[in-house]
């Protein structure tokens, strides 16, 4: 049977991978082959902080605790903190997502304010286990003090971080395309050959945003790489 730590892990990567479908790489995992820890793999190094556009300073160390929390670094590979999730949505909160501004403000208190009320300390000061446990409260929604209610807040996080973890890095995530890494998605793919096709070999990685590719750039207007 289950111990609570089993029932806690439905908030780690493993699960996130399942809604992947949801933000829309569907098809990049459909046949993705699962990533076998190497047994030699460099550390990977740690996220860079960045100059924040939109959150405050608290804000913005809440933020990362919790996408490094939704999405791991593991044996796997780096998560959503290497991948600069939380720059991604920093930076949407600018631009396309700023209709949840208000959300996040209120929401990354509320979660501070119960994680101080429950374990003693704001989120990002708590042991990894305890924050696990204030994610799974938010996600079974029997944490307090949300708006409109605690899973709701859950729901956005996830969403947004699982699309600053696996989106084109033109938009500022998936830093060093750690996240196609983790998930086996090639990246872009202008023509497919018949090797291809049959899938017999794992095709070669392109690492490059559409954004820097030369089709998209004189097609496109030459728009350009702003990470």
């Amino acid at each position: 049977m289950p111990d609570e730590s089993d029932d806690r892990r439905h908030v780690s990567r493993r699960n996130l991978f399942k809604q992947v479908g949801i933000a829309g790489a569907a098809a990049a995992l459909s046949g993705a082959p699962v990533v076998e820890p190497a047994a030699a793999q460099t550390p990977a190094a740690p996220p860079r902080r960045e100059a924040l556009e939109t959150l405050t300073a608290a804000e913005g160390d809440t933020l990362e605790a919790i996408v490094a929390r939704l999405i791991p670094s593991d044996a796997n590979g780096p998560g959503a903190a290497e991948a600069r999730a939380a720059h991604y949505i920093d930076r949407a909160l600018a631009g396309p997502l700023r209709a949840s501004r208000t959300a996040y403000a209120d929401g990354l208190a509320a979660l501070d304010a119960y994680a101080r009320a429950n374990k003693g300390a704001p989120f990002a000061k708590l042991s990894a286990s305890d924050q696990d446990a204030v994610l799974t409260d938010l996600e079974k929604n029997v944490a307090t003090g949300f708006t409109p209610n605690a899973a709701a807040f859950f729901n956005l996080l996830r969403t947004h971080t699982i699309q600053g973890t696996f989106c084109d890095p033109y938009y500022g995530g998936n830093a060093n395309f750690v996240g196609w890494d983790l998930i086996g998605y090639p990246g872009i793919r202008l023509a497919v050959s018949a090797d291809d096709q049959r899938m017999a070999v794992k095709p070669k990685p392109v690492r490059e945003s559409a954004y820097d590719n030369v089709t998209f750039t004189i097609k496109g207007g030459g728009h350009g790489h702003q990470p």
